[in-house]
């Protein structure tokens, strides 16, 4: 009889590699690795120490959120309605330059908390004091993909420091939390890092063996400000000073025309789709479908609480599939099931971790989710793929394990108080509000 340290039965699987759909299904796990997944009837013999029964939930791969600020959720609902430059110089950035550690760790515990609750296991996120989202990261037992900010905006030496900085963090922190934080190099984007900079990042990216993480063609204001300055697109400079390449994850890609689609899939770039957030702040659309059809591998995600105002994997799914089918005026286009897997195998695709995560399949990290189908807005079932795309909600997850370990079960997270974790980051938001600013030449810089 083989031996497991959990066994989750009598559960539907939708494993999200090449197998259909498995009903009665039994998910084994080891040493924080699946050991198998498949029909119940077809296992060997198991016993474990701790059984999760699943009867009336179905078993997915955890969710993978391929673009966020996760600390911006003491931001959230603070700059409603306004353009993008307006939300970031009159608001976001003046606040962050405000911000301390402490507050980036208790915004990125709450922003821990809300994606447990909602399914999400594993997500890549760029912003400031990043080593406090790694400590969030241990402590909550969370998948991460971590990229300390780069920011320089016409002043050379904060390019410097704070490429140092991002470089010492991908040092310090790859691997960190039992493996479970990747590190990679996060310049903001191409109008606040001037083209020498983002040479270096390359550089230091190839050196470390780590990947990039950049906003790239976020809006048409930002695209023209790069031709302006160089008289290229954005993707036309970065091609030329070498900077693309299969480690490089681009987020947004609202403005890109077919020429530049076609340069990112000679150079294997990786997209993030970000649709709520695009959309609150009138972005523009991604062209989803034509990215794929030439090959680009696109995962979704949430972008900044701020600027979404959740951290909904289940949402963000929703909604992009139905702004494709608008935006093309095409129903078949992005189907349930093409929706879900960029929320899992290409979402870990994008983040580099597709060995490890995205799919359930013997040899994977155990980063499974249980989602309770036993709802009026999930029965009847005739299509799994449909009900976890169209009709659940994040408040759906019942279970959830990461690295073998179980976060949630029966909506109860086990590796933090929410109450406290709540109420230490509305007490931190209300102090942040009223703070003092210091006064810092990159903000001066764009105001």
């Amino acid at each position: 009889m083989e031996e497991s340290d959990i066994l989750i039965h009598n559960c539907t699987i939708l494993p999200m590699d090449n197998r259909e759909p498995i009903k009665e299904g039994l998910i084994a796990i080891k040493n924080g690795t699946i050991t198998y997944a498949g029909r119940e009837a077809k296992a060997p013999r198991m016993r474990a120490e701790e059984i999760i029964d699943g009867r009336g939930k179905v078993a997915m791969p955890g969710l993978v959120n391929c673009h966020t600020h996760l600390a911006m959720t003491l931001f959230r609902g603070i700059a409603e309605d306004q353009p993008l430059q307006k939300w970031l110089k009159q608001t976001i950035w003046p606040l962050e330059a405000k911000l301390k550690p402490r507050d980036v760790y208790d915004g990125a515990l709450l922003g821990c908390l809300e994606m447990i609750k909602s399914g999400t296991t594993t997500f890549a996120d760029m912003y400031f004091h990043e080593d406090q989202v790694a400590k969030a990261v241990e402590k909550v037992g969370l998948r991460a993909v971590l990229a300390q900010g780069i920011l320089e905006a016409g002043v050379l030496s904060l390019g410097e420091k704070m490429l140092r900085e991002s470089v010492n963090f991908a040092k310090k922190y790859n691997g960190y939390a039992d493996r479970r934080v990747t590190a990679q190099l996060g310049p903001h984007t191409l109008y606040t890092c001037g083209s020498s900079l983002l040479r270096k990042v390359r550089e230091k990216a190839t050196e470390l063996k780590v990947g990039i993480h950049i906003h790239l063609a976020e809006s048409e204001e930002t695209v023209n400000l790069t031709k302006q300055k160089y008289g290229l697109h954005e993707i036309e400079l970065l091609e030329k000073i070498g900077f693309l390449g299969p480690d490089v994850l681009a987020a947004h890609c609202t403005h890109l025309a077919k020429k530049e689609m076609r340069t990112m899939a000679k150079h294997d770039v990786k997209v993030v789709y970000n649709p709520v957030a695009n959309t609150k702040l009138a972005q523009g659309t991604a062209r989803i479908k034509d990215l794929m059809d030439l090959g680009i591998t696109v995962g979704i995600g949430t972008d900044g609480p701020a600027s979404n105002n959740n951290l909904d994997m289940f949402e963000s799914m929703k909604i992009a599939a139905l702004l494709q089918k608008q935006f093309y005026k095409d129903p078949t286009v992005m189907p349930a099931q093409t929706a879900l897997k960029m929320a899992t195998i290409d979402g870990a695709r994008v983040v580099g971790l597709e060995k490890t995560v995205g799919t359930l399949e013997a040899g994977k990290k155990a980063d499974i989710i249980l989602v309770d189908f036993r709802k009026p807005h999930l029965t009847p079932v005739h299509d799994p793929y449909a009900n976890m795309v169209y009709s659940a909600r994040g408040s759906d997850v019942d279970t959830v394990v990461v690295d073998g370990k179980v976060l949630m079960e029966n909506r109860r997270v086990k590796t933090l108080d929410e109450e406290e974790v709540m109420l230490e980051a509305q007490k931190t938001a209300i102090d942040l509000i009223k703070r003092k600013a210091p006064v810092f030449k990159f903000i001066k810089n764009f105001t």
